[in-house]
């Protein structure tokens, strides 16, 4: 496998030990996922039949676009960030006027071979932006307050359009972007502090109308947000029949789980948002052990290429998806555990998803091509 990946990329750029190891774990995990689905289609349900060639299909388009990506330098690509930040936007305005409906949400192009989701695109149209913003605050060309502001509302853009899908995870993955940017930014403590003050103040707020002044809180924000908060909330009253089945077969899992042949109880976006209580189910405690370890040693790559790289940009770069990454595995598998909302995240280059697994290609691309 390594033989055909070292053929596919440019070696000038890529072709050493440590960014070839960046693309064996992923691609370890990406095959247990592969796995995963196969097993889906044999034994639960027909309807996951066209998952396995779609996703082997989008990992081949994943390197392709490593390979492209592997051609341009990462400052050309931050010189034409803010046009790819605006076709982020227009697109986020389409989707609300010609989007298919799913589940409630109107979030996808329907290409008819595969569903487009421009909210995960955007991650990478939103970082980008963010870096080159940063930069010029680096470069002395904003002022602090300027730059806090105007980082703050590239975000609050795409995260009001997305709000009206609606996707809640989408927007906290934004917001965990623009956390990792600020941390290498070298913005005073203070804005921390108050930044911390004021979503505190918010949080607090909206719990105490919840519980105390609801029909005053539902006149505010209407019925529309109050329904998506006790969706969330479900977690804990456990009305989730989906959560609930994913809580009785992770518990029923064992030391070795349930194996392949054996009758599994249905758990709802088996392949997305719940494929480790599926991988628990089948594997069991160890197998459990070895996806973990897998995403410990991902993550521990690029906090090393965090520390390694010399480039102040670059760093940010790496910094931002970092918070993004971690964050988006503690919240998948928090949620499977019942420990976190139900948010609708996937768990990176596990889960099934075209939209998610080119999202992180790309991603990957960015970070090799960094120095």
């Amino acid at each position: 496998m390594i033989t055909i990946i070292e053929h596919t990329i440019n070696m000038k750029r890529l072709n050493n030990s440590k960014n070839l190891y960046l693309l064996f774990i992923p691609l370890i995990i990406i095959l247990i996922g592969s796995f995963f689905i196969m097993f889906q289609t044999k034994f639960i349900s027909v309807i996951y039949s066209k998952h396995l060639f779609k996703q082997v299909l989008w990992v081949i388009l994943g390197f392709f676009i490593i390979y492209i990506i592997s051609k341009i330098k990462f400052r050309s690509i931050l010189n034409y960030s803010f046009y790819l930040y605006i076709l982020t936007i227009i697109f986020l305005i389409l989707v609300l006027f010609l989007g298919k409906e799913v589940n409630g949400a109107k979030a996808w192009f329907n290409l008819g071979f595969f569903n487009l989701q421009p909210s995960e695109i955007a991650k990478i149209g939103i970082l980008l932006y963010l870096v080159k913003i940063n930069d010029d605050f680096t470069q002395k060309k904003l002022t602090e307050i300027s730059y806090l502001f105007k980082s703050l509302l590239v975000v609050l853009i795409p995260s009001f359009l997305v709000f009206l899908e609606p996707d809640t995870g989408a927007i906290i993955m934004y917001f965990a972007l623009l956390l990792g940017v600020l941390l290498f930014s070298g913005i005073k403590k203070r804005w921390f502090i108050i930044g911390f003050m004021f979503l505190s103040i918010a949080i607090v707020s909206f719990i105490y109308l919840y519980f105390e002044k609801l029909d005053f809180l539902i006149d505010l924000v209407g019925t529309g947000l109050i329904y998506r908060i006790e969706r969330i909330l479900s977690f804990k009253n456990g009305n989730s029949m989906q959560l609930n089945n994913a809580l009785i077969t992770i518990g029923n899992a064992g030391l070795l789980g349930h194996g392949i042949l054996k009758d599994i109880l249905y758990v709802p976006e088996f392949p997305t948002d719940f494929a480790f209580t599926l991988g628990v189910s089948i594997w069991g405690f160890l197998g459990t052990i070895i996806i973990l370890f897998s995403y410990f040693l991902i993550n521990l790559f690029f906090i090393k290429k965090l520390f390694k790289v010399r480039n102040k940009t670059s760093k940010t770069f790496i910094s931002a998806f970092l918070v993004m990454f971690i964050w988006q595995q503690i919240e998948n598998i928090g949620m499977n555990l019942g420990l976190l909302p139900i948010m609708g995240i996937p768990l990176p280059f596990l889960s099934y998803g075209g939209s998610n697994l080119i999202t992180y290609f790309i991603f990957l691309g960015i970070i090799f091509i960094l120095n």
